[in-house]
């Protein structure tokens, strides 16, 4: 059974998929016009469907001409693709920069130089594909390595490795088989690697766009966990956790440590430098004790200037000491126009939680022994007995 496809339907296929991939992407593309990873994508799209659109017309227009310009707008296509994955996933940086605009000038100046000194047929295949492959190894290693790389991002990873395989591969077979290998010369290396740039046209559509739903429903979760003014958990997405955390510490019989606290005196800096100094004496309250906590604790604001933390695997002692260093560092706030020293209050409590404990008599508890420390003066620590 013959299975050797026409090379010039492959390619109109790959021509016609890029063109209702730029019409379809073109309804969204115009109300994110200054998406910096959006723009890279649409502009990847147009030059690759330039590309494909040039290698069909091979044979009406001059050699020269379609075969310099299909693989310049390949080249150019295939880096934006690449930069538009890597913004997508944070890894477009200097450095990634750099190295894309070296890859893409070395790929279009050796092409020519291979047409105007070598033009054999093979040798621009094997070039091409070699070229290509290299754009897609960075993305393919940071969809593997990032961390946090969810199932999703491996899958697409493991596409973009088999599509480097497959142009490798192509690389390597245009040099064995010489001046036999043409770009429409029918043969299995030849259907086999176009059906991979087919996938790769898939692949980077679908994929690109699963990619970006992906960090989109992360960006949207974010945004509902956490503070808008301080950056920490907020008060549902603080309670949530808090059960789990408490569950996990029941299941594991190990200690667990509730504190409460608030800014002393809060509404008389509000009253005496302005709301907009105390939203900068929170800032600066939650980043200090951010860069104090554990990646496993839990720190969130209840609501005005009280806040919470969760301390699991802590005890007593442990957490005393925690306490002391937050209180140490949380003291005063200086800006531009304004210096504001502060102090804390603070309710803690210990406990190693059974099924049966509830955050909310866990709070209860923490509440009462915050109030107990602004009875002692303020500026101090409270420790609570648990009620549950």
């Amino acid at each position: 059974m013959d299975f050797f496809l026409d090379m010039k339907t492959i390619i109109l296929s790959l021509v016609v998929g890029h063109l209702f991939t730029v019409i379809l992407i073109s309804a969204y593309w115009r109300n994110h016009k200054k998406d910096a990873k959006i723009n890279a994508f649409f502009f990847a799209k147009c030059t690759q469907a330039l590309a494909w659109l040039f290698l069909v017309l091979r044979g009406g227009v001059p050699d020269a001409i379609s075969i310099s310009f299909a693989n310049s707008f390949l080249f150019v296509g295939a880096a934006l693709e690449t930069i538009a994955v890597l913004m997508l996933l944070q890894a477009f940086n200097p450095i990634t920069r750099k190295i894309y605009g070296i890859l893409t000038a070395w790929n279009m100046i050796g092409f020519h130089l291979i047409i105007l000194f070598f033009n054999e047929e093979y040798i621009r295949i094997a070039f091409a594909s070699l070229g290509t492959a290299l754009f897609i190894f960075i993305p393919t290693y940071k969809l593997f390595k990032e961390s946090g790389s969810s199932l999703l991002m491996k899958i697409v990873g493991s596409l973009y490795l088999l599509v480097i395989v497959a142009l490798l591969g192509r690389s390597v077979a245009a040099v064995l088989s010489g001046s036999s290998m043409g770009l429409f010369t029918p043969g299995l290396s030849q259907t086999l690697s176009f059906l991979s740039l087919y996938l790769v046209m898939i692949l980077g559509n679908t994929g690109y766009v699963l990619l970006l739903k992906e960090q989109s429903d992360r960006d949207l979760v974010r945004l509902a966990s956490l503070d808008d003014l301080t950056g920490v958990l907020n008060r549902r997405t603080f309670i949530y956790r808090a059960r789990k955390c408490i569950e996990l510490c029941a299941k594991r019989k190990a200690p667990i440590t509730l504190l409460l606290f608030d800014v002393d005196h809060f509404k008389q800096i509000n009253d005496t430098y302005g709301h907009v100094a105390g939203d900068y004496v929170l800032q600066d309250l939650t980043q200090k004790i951010m860069r104090q906590l554990a990646p496993d604790d839990l720190f969130g604001r209840y609501g005005g200037d009280e806040f919470a933390i969760i301390l699991p695997g802590q005890d007593e002692l442990k957490s005393s000491r925690l306490v002391e260093r937050i209180r140490e560092a949380a003291f005063e706030m200086s800006d531009a126009n304004v210096t504001v020293h502060y102090t804390l209050s603070v309710g803690m409590l210990t406990v190693v939680p059974d099924r049966q404990t509830e955050l909310e008599s866990l709070y209860l508890s923490c509440d009462k022994a915050l109030y107990q420390a602004k009875r002692n003066g303020r500026n101090g620590i409270a420790h609570a007995v648990s009620e549950a």
